[in-house]
């Protein structure tokens, strides 16, 4: 496969991808067409172990395929980003876990729900989950789903925070995805009654910040040796530089087009000019800021090192940052594209809404990034599971 024939594959799908996107919108899910193009274009595979068919890409070619389809629908972009990348997650649990899901089915997708709001005991073998979870993005294109939750171990520090595997089996899905922004993504509730997750199917967070994972033994390429941080946070950040690309791409066309309530042209307006300006060069920056840590990621892992703890911060405070600066793009365009743009009809008024519940999410709070960031270059221990 070329280098950049995911991003081909995206490209090629936008179309479609704009025109589902008022479908996904009343669906409150991204469409099962739209799902197939994405197996199909091998989109899910490419975080993938080879042993389970997957492509073992280097991670900026599957993230330039995300911001192509956030820039045409910000709702599939993100259910693409986040589910995929626990195709990587689950690379790094031990292999009977692997089995358990790809075994008969290479196909299978993961959900997800980290933040630890369940109850986790301790039993025989394992661990019994209960609770509800929340936002599990993609959940009804699932058949498994990652549950963040705590072991219970006194008053010992640091927290056994993990990852538990949970097959549909043993949980609910409630239809309560009823929200302003990604109104697609189907990002419904998790519940669980009682169900039990042996030991295998857990993934210790301290495995994560050691880069040293019981996967490890059977997946050896380099992809698997990077930081869960510099992964996962991108995988959110992402779709949210894909709605600011279609933003800028949609405003560059408008003042291309448009005359303004006093038969001016709006190509010819200075401020616009200014705002196309200064939203197509801060995107770019953002986008390419990215890249270059995924690229140094790989690097390091092909050479059989790993960032330092510092720079582990940094892609984690990078990544959360391009999140706001995305934001802050999509709200110039909007606000410089007259009143046609809040119209339901218009794109614009959707990534307006779609970017701004991506930077709702946890991993896309820049001062709480920052504060990581800072106190790693302060010479602070580090407190942070997500790095």
């Amino acid at each position: 496969m070329g280098r950049n024939e995911l991003c081909h594959r995206a490209q090629e799908m936008a179309f479609a991808l704009v025109q589902r996107g008022p479908l996904a919108e009343e669906m409150r899910n991204v469409p099962d067409e739209t799902m197939k193009e994405f197996h199909d274009a091998d989109f899910f595979r490419a975080l993938q172990p080879a042993r389970f068919g997957g492509l073992e890409l280097d991670p900026v070619e599957f993230f330039d395929a995300v911001l192509e389809v956030g820039a045409a629908c910000g709702s599939s972009a993100w259910v693409l980003g986040v589910t995929a990348v626990h195709s990587w997650q689950l690379a790094l649990f031990p292999i009977q876990a692997q089995e358990d899901v790809w075994g008969e089915d290479d196909k299978v997708l993961v959900s997800s729900s980290y933040a630890p709001t369940g109850t986790v005991e301790k039993a025989a073998g394992g661990y019994l989950l209960k609770g509800r979870w929340s936002f599990s993005s993609g959940c009804d294109h699932a058949r498994w789903v990652f549950l963040g939750g705590v072991v219970p171990q006194g008053n010992v520090k640091p927290p056994d925070m993990r990852t538990f595997l949970v097959p549909e089996s043993d949980y609910r899905i409630e239809d309560n995805w009823h929200v302003a922004g990604l109104s697609g993504s189907g990002s419904k509730d998790i519940v669980i009654d009682g169900a039990f997750v042996p030991e295998y199917r857990t993934h210790p967070f301290q495995n994560v910040l050691a880069l040293d994972s019981p996967g490890n033994a059977v997946n050896t390429a380099p992809l698997y040796r990077v930081p869960f941080g510099g992964i996962f946070c991108n995988a959110v950040a992402a779709p949210a530089l894909g709605v600011a690309l279609g933003s800028s791409r949609r405003f560059l066309e408008l003042c291309r087009t448009r005359i303004n309530a006093n038969r001016s042209k709006a190509i010819d307006d200075p401020y616009a000019q200014l705002r196309l300006a200064e939203v197509t060069a801060a995107v770019d920056g953002a986008v390419l800021q990215m890249r270059h840590n995924l690229e140094e990621m790989m690097a390091l892992a092909r050479a059989g090192d790993h960032p330092s703890m510092i720079r582990r911060a940094r892609y984690r405070f990078d990544a959360s940052r391009a999140t706001r600066i995305a934001t802050e793009c999509v709200d110039s365009v909007f606000g410089a594209s007259g009143g046609r743009a809040l119209l339901l009809e218009n794109w614009l008024q959707r990534g307006f809404r779609d970017v701004h519940a991506m930077r709702n999410h946890a991993s896309n709070n820049p001062e709480h990034a920052a504060q990581i960031y800072a106190r790693a270059e302060l010479g602070f221990p580090n407190k942070e599971f997500l790095i």
